[in-house]
C-alpha cells in the first residue's frame, strides 16, 4: 500500500476491475443505441398506422371509441363568430399598430362548445360564376357597409340580394377599366408570367374577382375592421380570401411567394414605423414581382384636394415612398395616372451592394425567411437564397405550365424530387377522379370554395384546376414547409396551427378535404375541437372528404352526428383496410336558441 505525503495510506484502483467496468458501459451504450431504434421506429409505425406496409392486420387494431356526445347551438348573434378576430375581445389588446386586429385566439377555458348558426332567413349562396356579382343580402345581412360604401360603387342593395357593380374607391369608372390600365402598365399580366397575386385592403375584393378571368390567382386580404364584412363577402361570392392584417406580426406566407402585391387606397402607412409593412411585402414577393399601388400619394398633384392633406405632404410623402423602394432594391416600372407600379429586383446584385450601417439593413443568416406563424416583423430586408436561380419571376415557367414541372425550391424538403413531386401528382389525380364517384357535386357549380387542410404540394388543388373551384392549400405551422412549392406552381395557400380557429368567417367553404391530419396532429390537437371549427366554417349542405386511419374514422363519426353531420363510411381507390373515407355533408339548420352562451 502507498503512503501520501503526511504519510496515509492512498487506495489504489483495483486494474483487474477497469476492463469489465469498461465493457459493461459499452453494452449499455449498445443497448441504449438498441432501444432507441425500436422506440422511433415504433413511434414511426404508430404514425404511419394506416399505411399498408404495416405489419399488422386490420383487426388487431382497436379503433378510437368516444362517449356520445352533443353540442348546443351558439346564440344567433354569433352567426358570424371569428374566435381569434372576435371584436368581443379586442377591448383587451392594445391599438397602438392595430395590434387589437391580429390573431388573439381564446384560451381552452374560454373555447366555445356550440354550434354556430347561419343568420335568420339564410340560402343555399349563388353559385359561380353568377355569385360574383351577387349574393344574398339576408346571408350577409350588413347594413352598415351597404349604407358607408354605395356611393363608392362597391355594392348596393336590390331586393334581396346584394349587387356587385365593381366599382372601388380607385376605380369610380369599374374594376374592369381599371385591370385594364395596369395591363399595359404590366404586360406580364397576360402572358403567364404574373400567376399569384396578393391584394392587401382588398375591400370587398372586386380586383381579385377580376383578375381570375384573366388566369391570375389572388389572394385578398384584409382585417376584421369596421368595415366587417370584407372578406366574407369576398367568400359568399366564391372569390379567394383570408382575414390578416399587416402589423406586428408577419402574414402567414412563406417569402417570394406572390408574383404581385396591390394596394388601391388600402390606408397601410406604407413609410411610417420604418417602412416596417412594405418590408414584409418585400419579403413574400418573389424576385421580379411587381408591387402595384394606387391612392395616396400617387397621383398627388391632381388627387390632394379630395384626400384632405396639402400637396406639400404628399409631395414629402410621395419623396419618404421612393426613397425607401428604393432603399429595399425596389425599382420604378411604370406609372400612369392614379396607379404607379414598382418591382423587386429580379437578382441580388442590388442587395450585395447595400451598405451595411444603413437602414434597412440585410436580415442575419439567423432569421428565417419562411417563417411565418406568430413570427414578428424585422426591420431589415430578407434577401432571397442565391442559389435558387429558376425561383424569381423572369426564370419561373409561365402559367399554366409551371403547374406541373417540379418547383426548384422542393429541395429544400426533406426527400423532396421532381421523382417525388412526379409520384404526388399522379397520386392525386386519381384520387379527385375518385373523389367524384363519391361526390357527384364535386366538379360541377355546387361546389366552388375548397380548402385542403393538410397538404404537401398542392396535389389535391391541381387535379382539380380545370374545375369552377378554387383552393385554400392549407400547411400545418408543425408539418415540413412545403408551402414554397405550392406558391411556385402557381397556387395559394396559407400555413396555419390546426389547435387554433382558421383566419375566415364561418360558412366560407363548399368542401373541406383532409388527407390524414388527425393522424398527424391529434397528439396536439383535440378532435373535438378541430372539428368544431370545421363545422363553423363550412357551409349549410357543404362536405367534408376525410381520409384517416380506421383508428380514427368510428370517433369521428360519433362528433360529426352530434354536430348533424351526415357521413358514410367509404373503400379507399385502392381498398386499404388500414385507411377508410368518410364522406360527410352538414345539414342545413336554424337558430332556436336566441340567448348567449
Amino acid at each position: 500500500m502507498d503512503t501520501n505525503k503526511d504519510g496515509k495510506p492512498v487506495t489504489q484502483p483495483d486494474k483487474s476491475r477497469i476492463v469489465p467496468v469498461s465493457i459493461i458501459f459499452a453494452v449499455l451504450c449498445g443497448f441504449s443505441f438498441y432501444m432507441g431504434i425500436i422506440f422511433c421506429s415504433e413511434k414511426y409505425r404508430f404514425v404511419s398506422i394506416y399505411s399498408q406496409k404495416s405489419v399488422e392486420s386490420p383487426s388487431s387494431i382497436i379503433p378510437l371509441q368516444i362517449k356520445n356526445i352533443s353540442f348546443p347551438e351558439c346564440s344567433i348573434d354569433f352567426h358570424d363568430y371569428t374566435p381569434c378576430t372576435d371584436p368581443r375581445r379586442w377591448k383587451k389588446y392594445i391599438s397602438y399598430r392595430l395590434t387589437l386586429l391580429e390573431r388573439h385566439c381564446p384560451p381552452k377555458l374560454e373555447r366555445k362548445e356550440c354550434l354556430v348558426p347561419p343568420p335568420d332567413g339564410y340560402k343555399t349562396p349563388i353559385r359561380w360564376p353568377k355569385s360574383r356579382h351577387e349574393c344574398w343580402y339576408s346571408n350577409v345581412p350588413n347594413e352598415w357597409i351597404n349604407k358607408q360604401k354605395s356611393n363608392q360603387h362597391w355594392l348596393k342593395k336590390e331586393g334581396e340580394k346584394f349587387i356587385f357593380p365593381g366599382g372601388g374607391t380607385m376605380f369610380p369608372n369599374g374594376v374592369g377599366k381599371y385591370v385594364d390600365l395596369m395591363q399595359d402598365l404590366i404586360p406580364e399580366m397576360k402572358d403567364g408570367t404574373i400567376r399569384t397575386a396578393i391584394d392587401t385592403g382588398c375591400g370587398v375584393a372586386s380586383w381579385g374577382g377580376d383578375l381570375l378571368d384573366r388566369g391570375i390567382l389572388t389572394l385578398s386580404l384584409a382585417p376584421r375592421d369596421n368595415h366587417r364584412a370584407q372578406v366574407q363577402f369576398a367568400l359568399e361570392r366564391g372569390i379567394p380570401a383570408i382575414l390578416g392584417v399587416i402589423s406586428t406580426h408577419r402574414l402567414p406566407f412563406p417569402s417570394n411567394s406572390f408574383d404581385m402585391a396591390h394596394c388601391s387606397r388600402c390606408l397601410i402607412p406604407w413609410t411610417e414605423f420604418g417602412g416596417i409593412y412594405l418590408l414584409e411585402i418585400h419579403r413574400i414577393l418573389r424576385p421580379g414581382g411587381f408591387w402595384v399601388l394606387s391612392g395616396p400619394p400617387i397621383n398627388y398633384k391632381r388627387r390632394w384636394r379630395g384626400w384632405n392633406t396639402t400637396i406639400e405632404a404628399q409631395s414629402s410623402d410621395y419623396e419618404k415612398l421612393q426613397e425607401l423602394l428604393t432603399s429595399m432594391c425596389f425599382k420604378m416600372f411604370n406609372a400612369k395616372g392614379d396607379i404607379a407600379v414598382w418591382q423587386k429586383s429580379q437578382d441580388n446584385n442590388c442587395y450585395n451592394k447595400l451598405v451595411r450601417d444603413v437602414y434597412p439593413t440585410k436580415c442575419d443568416d439567423g432569421l428565417e425567411p419562411d417563417s411565418a406563424w406568430y413570427t414578428p416583423l424585422s426591420a431589415c430586408i430578407v434577401v432571397p437564397d442565391p442559389k435558387f436561380k429558376k425561383s424569381g419571376l423572369s426564370s419561373i415557367s409561365k402559367w399554366p405550365e409551371r403547374l406541373h414541372v417540379a418547383p426548384e425550391r422542393i429541395s429544400m424538403i426533406h426527400r423532396g424530387s421532381a421523382k417525388a413531386f412526379k409520384v404526388d401528382n399522379s397520386k392525386w389525380k386519381k384520387q379527385a377522379a375518385y373523389y367524384k364517384k363519391l361526390i357527384p357535386d364535386l366538379g360541377t357549380d355546387k361546389i366552388r370554395n375548397i380548402m385542403d387542410m393538410n397538404t404537401v404540394y398542392g396535389g389535391f388543388a391541381a387535379a382539380l384546376i380545370n374545375d369552377p373551384v378554387w383552393v385554400m392549400n392549407v400547411i400545418s405551422s408543425y408539418a415540413p414547409n412545403t408551402l414554397p412549392v405550392v406558391f411556385d406552381r402557381g397556387l395559394i395557400g396559407t400555413f396555419h396551427d390546426w389547435c387554433e380557429a382558421f383566419s375566415t368567417y364561418p360558412r366560407t367553404y363548399d368542401l373541406l378535404h383532409l388527407d390524414r391530419l388527425f393522424t398527424a396532429e391529434s397528439h396536439r390537437c383535440e378532435m373535438k375541437y378541430v372539428l368544431l371549427e370545421m363545422d363553423r366554417i363550412l357551409r349549410p349542405s357543404g362536405y367534408a372528404v376525410i381520409r384517416e386511419s380506421v383508428y380514427f374514422t368510428d370517433a369521428i363519426t360519433t362528433i360529426a352526428e352530434a354536430m348533424r353531420w351526415e357521413c358514410r363510411k367509404e373503400d379507399t381507390e385502392k381498398g386499404s383496410d388500414f385507411q377508410k373515407i368518410l364522406i360527410c355533408q352538414k345539414k342545413l339548420w336554424y337558430s332556436s336558441n336566441q340567448s348567449s352562451r
